[in-house]
């Protein structure tokens, strides 16, 4: 047995091709669900795809696609994301970036930092239907429902949570009938007596429009001249 990992993957993956190339047989295991998904093992495949050694996918429990499909929340359309980055200022920039997704989230997070990840997510996404599901198919199984802002509050007050967490996080609500001049003079009486961010969450949660769009036309208001 040989670890593979982001830490070694440069040196362990060209020594996997040369046993492969060699007539050796070379099975990616994982004790942590499906292999490849949010780990390393995509470049290991890259590397045999690249040098012609065929790849037999055997696929494992995978927590991601076991919560979503107890979550409840649409499963037509969903977007695997990984984990968010663990300081504040990144995690919040990334919750920006996939606001606006129209689909079923699907997040990775640490369990020292779901509390912390959960309040973020309430002030970027808003009061979403969320599921947080802990180790699932295990003993402790669990899985919690309820809107983003409650769930935060409930971990906030539990204190750190344990095991393999995902946390599903419904579809943005439908915002394309908000008439986007509304959300401009909101902006701006909200500007008015807010800073920025606070006016942007206000308008964001009022009109239900994504919080990034909102942003975005907060920024370009700014920047007018009066």
């Amino acid at each position: 047995m040989t670890p593979y990992h982001d830490h070694n993957a440069a040196r362990a993956g060209p020594e996997m091709i040369k046993r492969l190339n060699r007539g050796e047989r070379v099975a990616l295991v994982s004790d942590a669900g499906t292999p490849l998904v949010s780990d390393p093992g995509y470049r290991l495949v890259r590397a045999c795809i690249d040098a012609g050694i065929p790849v037999i996918p055997l696929p494992g429990p995978s927590a991601p696609v076991a919560a979503l499909s107890v979550s409840g929340l649409p499963t037509d359309r969903f977007v695997f994301v990984g984990f968010p980055p663990p300081r504040t200022a990144a995690r919040r920039r990334f919750l920006e970036e996939i606001a606006a997704i129209p689909a079923t989230l699907v997040i990775m997070e640490s369990p020292k930092r779901l509390a912390a990840s959960l309040v973020d997510m309430a002030d970027v996404l808003g009061a979403r239907e969320a599921v947080i599901a802990r180790e699932l198919t295990k003993m402790f199984e669990e899985v919690k429902r309820g809107p983003l802002d409650v769930l935060a509050n409930a971990y906030r007050d539990a204190g750190p949570a344990k095991g393999e967490i995902t946390v599903v996080v419904a579809p943005p609500e439908p915002g394309d009938n908000t008439d986007p001049n509304a959300v401009d003079e909101l902006l701006a009486a909200a500007m008015a007596t807010m800073s920025v961010r606070d006016a942007v969450d206000t308008v964001a949660a009022e009109t239900r429009v994504a919080r990034n769009l909102v942003y975005s036309r907060a920024l370009a208001l700014r920047q007018e001249p009066e």
